[in-house]
């Protein structure tokens, strides 16, 4: 499967980088509640809210750590607006295509502001049988 690496688009005069985030159910329930338009609030002990660059990285993550975890591994994929996204280095997280964005827990509900659509589901894992 070919990587998809963040993009850039220009949509109605806003330029958006396309952003994936692999998910539990837990999780994706939230972002359901929320009309598919926001990221749920952190918890206590999620300081950090990581976007990944990479949608393969988002798929090793969901399908590895998210199904062992809790049942289920979701992608999705979401634009934010690019001029917003500059406050936040791009962070290696391991090789050259784990990249991720990290937003302080605090500045979330920001984030959320500067999401442009909806959050979609592009790919979803479950145990193998």
């Amino acid at each position: 499967m070919a990587a998809t690496t963040a993009t850039t688009a220009t949509t109605a005069s806003t330029a958006t980088t396309t952003l994936w985030r692999p998910t539990g159910p837990k999780e994706l329930a939230l972002v359901e509640a929320a009309d598919w338009r926001a990221w749920p609030p952190r918890l206590p002990d999620q300081p950090i809210f990581y976007p990944v660059l990479n949608e393969d990285y988002a798929i090793r993550i969901a399908r590895d750590w998210n199904v062992p975890a809790s049942g289920a591994g979701y992608v999705t994929r979401f634009e934010v607006e690019t001029a917003f996204l500059a406050r936040y280095p791009v962070r290696q997280a391991g090789g050259r295509t784990i990249l991720e964005l990290w937003v302080p827990a605090e500045e979330l509900p920001e984030f959320n502001r500067h999401l442009v659509g909806r959050i979609e589901v592009t790919h979803e894992f479950r145990p193998q049988r």
